[in-house]
C-alpha cells in the first residue's frame, strides 16, 4: 500500500517561501508521475505543478516563475519551493502520484497540508 505524507506547509508572510515535501513510502517508481495540487473551500482542487520522471515538469500558469517542483526518486519524495507567495496562494496542498500508464488503478493522495500567506 501506497502512502503520502506531506510536511512543511504553515503560515508566511507576503512575499516570503515556504518548501513542501512529499514522501512516499511503499511501491513507488520513478515511472509514477507526482504532483501538488491545491483547494479552498467551495472550489475544486487544482493542479499547481507536476514532474515526470526526472525532468518533465508543467506548472499552473499562476504559479510559474514563483513555484518549482522537483523530485529525489532516491529518497521517493517529490518537493515544491514556493516563492514570492502571495493571499491567493493559500489553500490545502495535497500531494498526488499516479501511474501515467493505469491512472484508474494507481494514483494516491496524501492527507494535505495547509499553505496561510498572510500580511
Amino acid at each position: 500500500q501506497v502512502q503520502l505524507v506531506e510536511s512543511g506547509g504553515g503560515l508566511v508572510q507576503i512575499g516570503g517561501s515556504l518548501r513542501l515535501s512529499c514522501a512516499a513510502s511503499g511501491s513507488i517508481s520513478s515511472i509514477y508521475a507526482m504532483g501538488w495540487y491545491r483547494q479552498t473551500p467551495g472550489k475544486q482542487r487544482e493542479l499547481v505543478a507536476r514532474i515526470i520522471g526526472g525532468a518533465s515538469t508543467n506548472y499552473a500558469h499562476s504559479v510559474k516563475g514563483r513555484f518549482t517542483i522537483s523530485r529525489d526518486n532516491a529518497k521517493n519524495t517529490v518537493y515544491l519551493q514556493m516563492n514570492s507567495l502571495k493571499p491567493e496562494d493559500t489553500a490545502v496542498y495535497y500531494c498526488n502520484a499516479v501511474h501515467p500508464l493505469l491512472p484508474s488503478t494507481y494514483n494516491y493522495w496524501g492527507q494535505g497540508t495547509q499553505v496561510t500567506v498572510s500580511s
